[in-house]
């Protein structure tokens, strides 16, 4: 966040300069607020090409076996321009490298899904999916495990095939 506050400030005054350089040029027949609007105009700019590509930016960074399976997009009534073209705001990613089976429920996976945000700090939560049924179970407070491996206390939500977290786990 602080590199980027740095370079829209960096934006602003290149901007500027530019406009005050043009205006050298030509003599100074630029209006005196051509300056101010520039540098306002380029940092209003830097911040949306920011926020467009944080997404791009941040999926390129994640390790191996990280495979996005949500993207949260975002539209605001203050930001007109993302009426036209949204841009992701969050999404989350399952770590399929990390995927733990047990031999006595084969069907059943364990995994981790990762929640990234633009201001955000990265957050982890584990979750439980069934190949066999398409379903899925959050690792939270009161769910244990049974000697034989099983789920005990679990809230199974089942889904589709295409789901992507199904999808991305049990594909693996």
């Amino acid at each position: 966040m602080f590199l980027e506050l740095i370079g829209t400030i960096f934006a602003g005054i290149a901007f500027a300069g530019v406009v005050m350089g043009v205006n050298k040029l030509t003599g100074g027949r630029l209006p005196r607020w051509a300056a101010p609007v520039a540098a306002g105009l380029g940092m209003i700019g830097m911040t949306i090409a920011s926020e467009y590509t944080w997404y791009d930016r941040t999926v390129k960074t994640l390790p191996d076996g990280m495979e996005v399976v949500e993207k949260v997009e975002n539209r605001a009534i203050y930001r007109p321009w993302t009426y036209a073209i949204p841009f992701v705001e969050r999404f989350s990613a399952i770590d399929t490298a990390s995927v733990l089976t047990n031999e006595n429920v084969p069907e059943r996976r364990l995994v981790n899904q990762y929640f990234y945000g633009r201001w955000d700090s990265i957050k982890m939560f584990p979750l439980a999916v069934d190949c066999a049924t398409n379903s899925r179970a959050n690792l939270v407070d009161g769910v244990e495990f049974g000697d034989d491996g099983q789920l005990l206390n679990a809230d199974w939500l089942t889904v589709n095939a295409e789901d992507p977290i199904v999808e991305a786990t049990c594909g693996v």
